[in-house]
């Protein structure tokens, strides 16, 4: 089982890869979503010349971008740091949702991600009814075809279907898949959660906020789904009666995906508040001795990679303590 981690593009990014690094990590995923956080690939082309780190784009938004922005931009970090780069992609579920867009169907990003393969192919490709090609000569980017492996980031049946009809390298999941659903080429599992020192419960503010963000994560869905989940969910409707109050609807997904999945706003910290013990039940949070136990439980269900995606004040802490349970 091969153990990563999934970080947000920022300033300490290279700080914090050359720490993944020394942890014994074997990857590092960067988030996508300009409107949160920073720039994914200028963050990719940092951390490829300050380490030697396996990369990826976990999960890049290929709708955000032209698909030759997209092809050169991979083949920039392909020629930085060859054969280290896998860009797994998705419909950018909360990329779009903080710009106050839906994801894209499945129909649309197959076109997309179909024609970046192509491009990376050599292939001249129609877009927009007009032929275009990667024209890049020797010196300024790698001859295609570019080897880079372009994974999927599937949800639900159909996105599951639409990963194997598209061929993808791997996928990135967020749950284990039922036996139907596992037969993919290298199917990585992201989670969540801190792992608890001794005497720590939900009370805890490093707790809080270090698995508090993810949990909050889980109101940000229910509302974009739909808001009557939140009746469902622990601290769903103090989350909801919070977030009412502080924005018009218009506006109001800009004070939903404030620092998402990094930071907590007033109707996380209420949500979370009245769910109380609940906090503990969110992703992989337990005690170290906890966490083989789940990485073989995931193994089980075929899966390869285990992303450890973590948050909160002290990123370095989490991940020491996270790999050194791991091992």
């Amino acid at each position: 089982m091969l153990i990563s981690v999934a970080l947000p593009p920022t300033r300490r990014i290279v700080d914090y890869a050359k720490v993944i690094q020394d942890a014994g990590a074997h990857r590092l995923w960067l988030y996508d979503s300009p409107a949160v956080y920073g720039d994914v690939w200028i963050a990719l082309a940092r951390v490829a010349e300050a380490t030697s780190l396996q990369l990826g784009t976990a999960v890049g938004v290929p709708s955000l971008r032209h698909p030759m922005v997209t092809a050169a931009a991979i083949a920039s970090i392909e020629e930085l740091a060859p054969g280290r780069l896998t860009v797994a992609m998705g419909t950018g579920y909360t990329a779009r949702r903080a710009m106050g867009r839906k994801p894209i169907t499945w129909a649309d990003f197959a076109t997309i991600f179909t024609q970046i393969r192509q491009l990376l192919a050599g292939s001249v490709v129609e877009i927009d009814g007009r032929p275009v090609q990667m024209l890049h000569g020797g010196q300024h980017a790698p001859p295609r075809p570019t080897s880079a492996p372009l994974w999927v980031a599937p949800s639900g049946p159909l996105g599951y279907r639409m990963a194997r009809e598209l061929g993808a390298d791997g996928v990135v999941l967020v749950g284990v898949p039922e036996p139907q659903h596992r037969q993919w080429p290298e199917p990585a599992l992201m989670v969540n959660g801190t792992v608890l020192e001794p005497g720590e419960d939900h009370t805890s503010t490093r707790v809080i906020e270090s698995a508090g963000p993810w949990f909050a994560a889980m109101y940000h869905g229910a509302w974009d789904m739909n808001p009557d989940l939140l009746d469902h969910l622990p601290g769903g409707p103090q989350w909801r009666d919070t977030i009412i109050g502080l924005a018009p609807n218009e506006s109001r997904h800009l004070v939903i995906h404030r620092g998402h999945l990094t930071e907590l706003g007033p109707a996380d910290l209420a949500g979370i508040t009245a769910a109380g013990p609940a906090l503990l039940q969110s992703g992989w949070t337990g005690p170290a001795s906890s966490i083989n136990g789940r990485i073989e439980q995931a193994h089980q269900g075929g899966i390869t990679e285990i992303i450890h995606a973590p948050t909160g004040p002290d990123v370095t802490r989490e991940v020491r303590a996270f790999m050194d349970a791991a091992r």
